[in-house]
């Protein structure tokens, strides 16, 4: 009898490793299925044309109610992007049957569905095409999706019913671009968000979603529990390889310390295999409910050189209306700057803030000098200036506009003067002149440890350069040499003010939060804001030096580190080369 070829082809596949699966060997089980006596919710629909978020678009809804639902509790939420194909009951998700089967035997907490498609933005008439905005909305990367269902869809649905508001509570799911977008709405609000469900998620280069296997590595761990699938027959196609993508997505997670899961097949682009293991992905990103769910457990990434795991930001004080200009002395109290009040404060080892200066003409940046005294840019009246411990002011110099400087070990000022492109030296003795020209937005200025080299951020760039000091001052060997991430839609890094610890890393505040560098100039970590306005400067203080301060719009925020900082007003010191 002759062999057919196919299956000939397939017995030496399996023999040697690799599964052959015929396209119906994903199956829905008995719990995609209505069983008998389990109590069925109710689904019903609405349409959402009202977003301000996404202007013009309409689009269909859908929440499922459990029919355990109590009014006087807050349900648990989970929220499914292509909603009409999740909510039927006779397709490849069976949403709400899985549902029913699972609440039933407490296998998931009761919880409410909401199931949205993408928005579309109706054509003006019968010659013009709608704009169809599920690209738009569910591949882009940043917060804008997140908010969207944060402050338009979560409160329509919550007019109804007593939804959980906490992340512990809530699930976000999705298929191809649909599972990028639950990602993407936990990974920017882990606050709102705590549990992703991804099947052939479309972690490629159509609108960025290439970037998070990196940005995952780098950035501190998210209290995130994430589920992916994919298959061998996934899409290949301009954007990337689905299949390499979520297996870097895999990788990553493992990497960075996350609660994460997976199952691969041999499955091409469709739901066919998410479906059929959809209620045991939901028993695992469940399981224990309500315990908490960890971060950053056995993470190998070099930014836990830095972090202490369960520390995070602390509120240190608030109230201001601009705060900037973090400098620390020689005991570890920590001075800052609220610019439109015109004070500089002093928080003390205790904790106890306090205003050490009035009237100080919108002092911006400030640093401590070798002498005790804490010097500042008064860019208000154009002058930088110096305070004594008793907060008496002597004028440095005039007629230069500054938004921050350095002083080194032997009295060397540098200053940074944004509307004309320019950083300054002023000397021991008072003499002052232009040492550079050109940078974009000369912003954050600070030395290395060895004060060897002098930094400066480009706030409307990519980079913070390095230059070589030379004995008289003068600044040489310019170099864009410190690479900086840009937030997606943003026009730069928005780098600010800097410091560095005693290893050699720097830590710019940018958009994305605290960037670390190493001495070679490559992030190698991210520190995300401690909350949504944006920082303005960083500085290590504390009586160990070991306490990173951060200002951020209104507040100011600690954080305890593995790290020290590194004084500029003490002699030098020489960290160990980088590792290249």
């Amino acid at each position: 009898m002759k062999i057919p070829r196919s299956l000939l082809v397939a017995v030496i596949l399996g023999f040697i490793g690799i599964s052959v699966r015929a396209a119906d060997d994903y199956q829905l089980g008995p719990d995609s299925q209505a069983q008998p006596g389990v109590p069925q919710g109710m689904v019903e629909k609405f349409t959402f044309v009202a977003s301000k978020i996404f202007p013009g678009t309409a689009r269909d809804c859908w929440i499922y109610v459990p029919a355990q639902y109590d009014a006087a509790k807050p349900a648990c939420v989970m929220i499914f992007q292509d909603g009409g194909g999740y909510v039927t009951t006779n397709g490849g998700w069976r949403v709400p049957v899985v549902f029913d089967n699972l609440i039933a035997r407490k296998e998931m907490p009761v919880t409410i569905g909401v199931f949205i498609n993408p928005g579309v933005v109706p054509a003006a008439n019968s010659n013009s095409l709608s704009r169809f905005n599920r690209s738009f909305e569910y591949d882009g990367l940043g917060d804008r999706y997140a908010r969207f269902l944060l402050e338009e869809i979560l409160p329509e649905v919550a007019r109804k019913y007593n939804l959980a508001t906490d992340a512990n509570s809530r699930a976000i799911a999705g298929a191809s671009s649909g599972a990028i977008c639950a990602f993407t709405a936990a990974w920017e609000r882990p606050d709102a968000f705590a549990r992703v469900f991804s099947t052939i998620g479309t972690y490629v280069g159509l609108r960025g979603g290439n970037e998070y296997p990196t940005l995952i590595r780098k950035t501190a761990p998210k209290p995130l529990r994430v589920f992916l699938q994919d298959g061998s027959g996934d899409n290949n196609s301009y954007g990337g390889n689905w299949w390499l993508a979520n297996q870097e997505m895999l990788s990553a997670l493992e990497f960075a310390g996350y609660e994460v899961n997976h199952i691969w097949g041999d499955g091409a682009h469709s739901s066919k295999h998410g479906g059929s293991i959809l209620p045991d992905a939901l028993r695992w990103l469940w399981k224990d409910y309500p315990a908490p769910i960890k971060a950053g457990i056995g993470s190998k990434q070099p930014l836990m050189d830095v972090l202490i795991a369960g520390e995070e930001w602390q509120l240190v004080a608030d109230g201001f209306k601009f705060t900037e200009g973090p400098a620390v002395n020689e005991e570890g109290e920590v001075f800052f700057t609220d610019i439109p009040n015109n004070r500089i404060h002093k928080i003390g080892l205790d904790g106890k803030v306090s205003v050490f200066a009035e009237n100080t003409s919108g002092a911006n940046g400030t640093m401590f000098g070798p002498d005790g005294n804490l010097y500042a840019c008064q860019n208000g009246d154009k002058k930088i200036v110096r305070y004594d411990a008793d907060g008496k002011k002597t004028v440095i110099t005039e007629a230069m506009d500054s938004n921050d400087l350095c002083v080194s070990h032997d009295g060397k000022i540098y200053v940074t003067d944004p509307p004309h492109k320019q950083v300054w030296l002023i000397t021991s003795t008072g003499e002052k002149r232009v040492v550079d020209s050109g940078i974009t937005f000369p912003n954050g200025v600070r030395f290395t440890p060895d004060q060897s080299l002098l930094l400066v951020a480009d706030m409307r760039g990519q980079f913070v350069c390095s230059f070589q000091i030379e004995p008289d001052g003068s600044l040489t060997n310019k170099q864009p040499y410190f690479h900086l991430h840009i937030p997606d839609g943003a026009p730069d890094s928005g780098a600010d003010g800097m410091t560095l610890d005693s290893a050699g890393r720097l830590y710019v505040a940018t958009r994305m939060g605290v960037q670390i560098c190493d001495q070679a100039g490559r992030v190698i970590g991210i520190i995300p804001r401690p909350q949504e306005k944006g920082l303005s400067n960083a500085a290590f203080g504390g009586e160990k030096f070991d306490e990173l301060f951060v200002t951020s719009g209104d507040k100011i925020f600690k954080r305890k580190t593995k790290a020290h900082g590194a004084l500029s007003f003490q002699p030098p010191i020489k960290p160990v080369p980088p590792k290249l």
